[in-house]
């Protein structure tokens, strides 16, 4: 078999490479911990995220119809599971649940 030598060697370097491809970021991103800009970020991000997801999911909610009480439920339970419990995964749960549940019951169309 005289092209197993190229498989092999193809086989290598597509190792090699994805190796690389996957240790790269580890590589770069352990001397930026110690950044004061990268812990500040850590702290911020996430309520920054929450904010934009919410502006993005609440913009074209017409608060003057009936249907705009699902998502409103839903922000409310999620809200206050997390203030009541601090569990981000709860929150998240409960206020999905809460809107599944009234968008696919009472105000389905």
């Amino acid at each position: 078999m005289p092209d197993a030598p190229y498989l092999i060697a193809a086989v290598a370097i597509s190792a090699t490479v994805t190796w690389a491809l996957r240790a790269l970021p580890f590589a770069v991103l352990a001397p930026l911990r110690a950044s004061s800009t990268v812990q500040y970020l850590s702290t911020r991000m996430p309520a920054g995220v929450m904010v934009i997801l919410l502006a993005y999911c609440l913009r074209d909610l017409h608060l003057t119809e009936v249907r705009a009480i699902a998502p409103l439920a839903a922000l409310a339970v999620t809200v206050g599971l997390h203030l009541w419990r601090r569990n981000a995964l709860l929150s998240i749960l409960g206020g999905t649940t809460v809107h599944v549940v009234l968008a696919s019951t009472l105000f389905a169309h």
